[in-house]
């Protein structure tokens, strides 16, 4: 045998060799490529109803969202007419209190006023301010 023929032989067992590992290769891809595919298939069919329940809940969950945000404002509505309501209330409180004590106070002054004309023109001596006011002239002070 020629060394040219050994060569020749043992380029075509390694291509043979090269050959029948690119088939065992392609043999076991396509194994594993259906094993994927059913170990995916069995996924998709235990996780489909999760989804299912995920996306129910999540359906819930706005429903309750959009509830929740219809009683706030509506909370905030009834908050609102309550300070306006509270609001006016104190206005007319004020108004009724304040009008009559403001006449009270003004009443009262036109009647020291008269008094103190009526001191004036009777005793005549005594001034309206300045001087302290004794024990008897207190004894005659309502208010």
């Amino acid at each position: 045998m020629e060394i040219s023929t050994l060569f020749l032989g043992t380029i075509a067992v390694a291509t043979l060799v090269m050959a029948v590992v690119q088939v065992g290769i392609i043999v076991y891809g396509a194994r594993l490529a259906r094993s994927v595919q059913r170990l995916v298939d069995q996924m998709e069919t235990e996780i489909k109803p999760a989804l299912t329940h995920v996306n129910a809940m999540s359906d819930d969950i706005n429903r309750v969202t959009a509830l929740a945000v219809a009683q706030l404002e509506r909370v905030d509505q009834l908050f609102g007419q309550f300070t306006e309501r509270s609001d006016q209330l104190m206005t007319v409180a004020q108004e009724a209190l304040i009008g009559p004590v403001r006449q009270g106070a003004a009443l009262l002054q036109g009647m020291r006023a008269a008094l103190a004309a009526l001191r004036r023109s009777a005793g005549g001596t005594q001034p309206d301010s300045g001087e302290p006011v004794g024990d008897d002239e207190e004894a005659l002070f309502i208010g």
